[in-house]
């Protein structure tokens, strides 16, 4: 049958089912990628992969020991990997029948933002007490790139002691600004807009005009630790929130930060299909 009368038959019904196919397809694949992912069930995957290629190549070269050997290996294989990993697949099963299957990505995520957060915290209480000057900005929407090429990269996951360490006085990344984007630490002594606000009070340094500096251009969260009070201050949308407590900044952060995981149940979709009406 010629190619093209292949598709001769088809209608637009069946051209969309089989667009819908592929999608959901692609879809599933995908999400048990991100369901594996950090797991040894990708070793299992990579393996599958190399019998796979070595099946095809004896078959094209003409290797029919090593063609017989892997098909065997791929007949037996998958009663063995049910074997193996019949914890992870009960495991997948359970969740798959409480619905959390597709939202473990979405948990992961939110633990990260945690993680960050009570950093933050850590961090500017250990600051704070010893009186040792900090600016931690952290990007939202907007980007920072511009801000964060005139820093010195680091790339670093963002942990309470690295920030302490980077702010200890007379080291070579304590004079800047640190910026954490995408949840890392993209690069510490960097430089910042200076707010020309006249409202800003004049006993405040350059620290808290460069937190409203970029809190006026971006929408980024600034967290600042006074070297001379040691009091800790936030900045958002050129607001200056000032001394405020360790529970307060957490408090806010977290508002800010962490994405709260909803269940997607109908009624949760049907608001916002809703809301985007």
């Amino acid at each position: 049958m010629p190619f093209a009368d292949f598709f001769a038959d088809f209608t637009i019904v069946d051209y969309i089912a089989s667009v819908v196919d592929i999608l959901v397809v692609w879809y599933l694949i995908y999400k048990i990628f991100m369901v594996v992912r950090g797991t040894k069930a990708v070793q299992l995957i990579n393996g599958i992969f190399i019998i796979l290629i070595l099946r095809g190549l004896s078959n094209i070269i003409g290797l029919r020991t090593l063609e017989w050997l892997m098909e065997q290996v791929i007949e037996w294989g998958f009663l063995a990997i049910i074997i193996i990993f019949q914890p992870e697949l009960r495991r997948a099963l359970e969740q798959l029948g409480r619905g959390r299957i597709f939202t473990r990505q979405r948990q992961k995520e939110e633990e990260k933002q945690e993680q960050i957060v009570n950093a933050i915290v850590k961090a500017c209480e250990y600051m704070a007490k010893r009186r040792i000057g900090a600016l931690i900005s952290i990007a939202q929407e907007t980007g920072m790139n511009d801000y964060i090429e005139t820093g010195i990269p680091m790339n670093a996951k963002v942990t309470s002691e690295l920030l302490i360490n980077t702010f200890i006085p007379n080291t070579p990344l304590h004079d800047g600004a640190v910026i954490i984007q995408d949840d890392e630490i993209k690069a510490a002594a960097c430089y910042l807009p200076l707010s020309e606000s006249p409202f800003i009070s004049k006993e405040l340094g350059t620290r808290h005009r460069a937190a409203v500096g970029i809190s006026e251009v971006t929408d980024s969260i600034t967290v600042v630790v006074s070297e001379e009070t040691g009091g800790i201050s936030l900045t958002k949308n050129g607001e200056l929130h000032r001394e405020i407590k360790l529970e307060q900044l957490r408090s806010m952060l977290t508002e800010k930060l962490v994405k709260p995981l909803e269940p997607q149940t109908t009624s949760n979709l049907w608001s916002k299909w809703v809301k985007k009406r």
